[in-house]
């Protein structure tokens, strides 16, 4: 993150000078607005060589030209990477090279539609958004080939792009008009009386029935997913899929092309879908989920996302790339690595999350409000971290938010509970941005309550939060003394944190029915 000048980090992330307001003069070069951008070198070599493009007049003009030209660099990119798959000559170089080619795809999909969005009702922040996603997309190809020891020389032809530089100019560009949208969203109470009324009718018409004792239309929810996926090819309304009570071993994908779709449950501990795979098993840390979402508008209730590995190695229950996307009343359980909260506009309501090392990670724009937050017990002589948050520039605009939940300890970990640290969270990347509001903390948590990373990597970038907290694990006289880290008193420096701020909640949440408090 930015250095740290006000508790407003939307309004202080850039220092992308005035000489990019709109009462610059026409027409300057297009080196001239490339000298203000994060970076240049990138900038004027694809905009102004060897032919300079049309001059642009403001700075919007800017963006959508700077905008198409990482547009296109990058749908040549992933095509050259669906060619290096021949490349491969380990399995584990083949396996983090399909997560390459994947998410190269997903970040085509996140700039062509920031460049040509249909919707009358788009705004910059979900430009902001959907360039956040394609900057973290990026940057987790590289990974899997470090999670498997594999070598990333394979994709080396790709890095020539500077893609990653590219995306972060736009980032940048669009940050105050994003903040603006941002900041322009409204607050208000919780409302919906009723908040259950439209999931309840879902529940009861569903498309489709997934039991394993056959009395439903499949019975593996592969199977309601494949149906689903041929209905949306004809039908744009939102598809419901039932899933009965019982324990499903599947690991499954909800892809991009498969959106508005709402899976129901019997209840968490009734409705199980488990998994266990880990990096230690082969996988990598982005392939282990037992599920994973990807497409927008995503709505789980009443679903336990397993991942039974154990301590001792990355293993995702859950991931969530899914824009807009919806937990109600669902569990999630693992220990390392428990639930990948991936990219994008999430959020969770009264749910419960289990696990023992960096348990809550990722790098999307997340509020988890009223849930249950469980350590469990790691192998000896190891931590809890709750949170590691992925934020590698300071224009994204993502982090984890926890509101009025509670921090305890799982069952597990209670006989040896004098015995094992436990934190808040930890600075997974350069900004890493975490913000605790009015929850009960434990007194598992330790008095310093958050931990460094490695050494003094990203203490005085990072964004850390604590406001309003209560129980023994709140007391703050301990804490630890980073330049990033903030105890806040004032509520209206922690406003832009809501619901209805973060993750302009107001416009896409009361549709579904699922209950949420906008403000802090």
């Amino acid at each position: 993150m930015h250095p740290i000048l006000s508790f407003l980090p939307f309004l202080t992330l850039i220092s992308f000078l005035p000489s990019l307001s709109l009462s610059s003069p026409d027409f300057k070069p297009v080196s001239w607005w490339c000298h203000n951008t994060p970076h240049p070198e990138a900038c004027r070599y694809y905009l102004a060589h060897p032919k300079p493009p049309e001059q642009p007049k403001d700075e919007h003009e800017f963006f959508t030209l700077h905008l198409q030209v990482t547009y296109d660099l990058t749908a040549r990119a992933e095509s050259h990477v669906g060619r290096l798959g021949r490349r491969c000559g380990t399995k584990p170089e083949r396996k983090a090279w399909v997560d390459c080619w994947k998410l190269f795809g997903n970040t085509v999909f996140q700039l062509n539609r920031t460049l040509h969005h249909a919707k009358s009702t788009f705004t910059a922040f979900d430009s902001q958004t959907w360039l956040s996603a394609s900057l973290t997309n990026l940057e987790t190809c590289s990974k899997g080939f470090a999670d498997l020891g594999a070598s990333a020389e394979i994709i080396h032809p790709v890095m020539h792009y500077n893609l990653s530089d590219l995306i972060s100019n736009c980032l940048a560009i669009n940050q105050l008009n994003a903040t603006t949208d941002s900041t322009a969203a409204v607050d208000s109470p919780s409302f919906i009386s009723a908040a259950n009324r439209k999931l309840l009718q879902l529940s009861s018409q569903p498309d489709f029935i997934v039991a394993k004792d056959g009395s439903g239309n499949f019975r593996t929810i592969q199977g309601a997913l494949d149906a689903a996926a041929a209905l949306r090819s004809s039908r744009t309304s939102r598809i419901v899929i039932r899933v009965k009570a019982g324990v499903y071993n599947e690991y499954l994908q909800v892809v991009s092309s498969l959106s508005d779709l709402t899976m129901v449950g019997d209840g968490k501990g009734n409705t199980i879908i488990t998994g266990s795979r880990s990096v230690a098993s082969g996988s990598t840390t982005f392939s282990s989920p037992t599920f994973s979402v990807f497409g927008d508008g995503f709505i789980a209730r009443d679903i336990t996302f397993r991942n039974t590995f154990g301590p001792g190695s990355q293993a995702v229950a859950l991931l969530s790339g899914s824009d807009q996307s919806i937990f109600y009343r669902c569990s999630i359980e693992g220990y390392q690595d428990t639930l990948c909260v991936f990219t994008q506009r999430q959020f969770y309501r009264e749910c419960d999350i289990y696990g023992t090392i960096d348990f809550i990670f990722g790098n999307a724009a997340v509020v988890l409000q009223n849930c249950n937050i469980f350590a469990r017990r790691p192998r000896q002589g190891e931590a809890n971290v709750i949170t590691a948050q992925g934020r590698t520039d300071p224009n994204q605009n993502t982090g984890i938010v926890i509101h009025s939940s509670t921090i305890r300890p799982a069952t597990e970990l209670l006989p040896v509970r004098g015995t094992v640290s436990s934190y808040l969270g930890r600075p997974w990347q350069q900004y890493s941005r975490t913000v605790y509001l009015r929850n009960y903390i434990d007194s598992i948590i330790d008095p310093a309550g958050w931990l460094p990373f490695n050494g003094n990597f990203a203490l005085n970038t990072l964004y850390y939060v604590e406001f309003g907290n209560t129980g023994p694990g709140s007391a703050l006289s301990g804490r630890v003394k980073w330049l990033g880290y903030h105890v806040i008193k004032r509520p209206s420096l922690v406003r832009q944190f809501s619901v209805g701020r973060f993750i302009a909640g107001r416009k896409w949440i009361p549709s579904t029915g699922v209950p949420f408090n906008a403000v802090i």
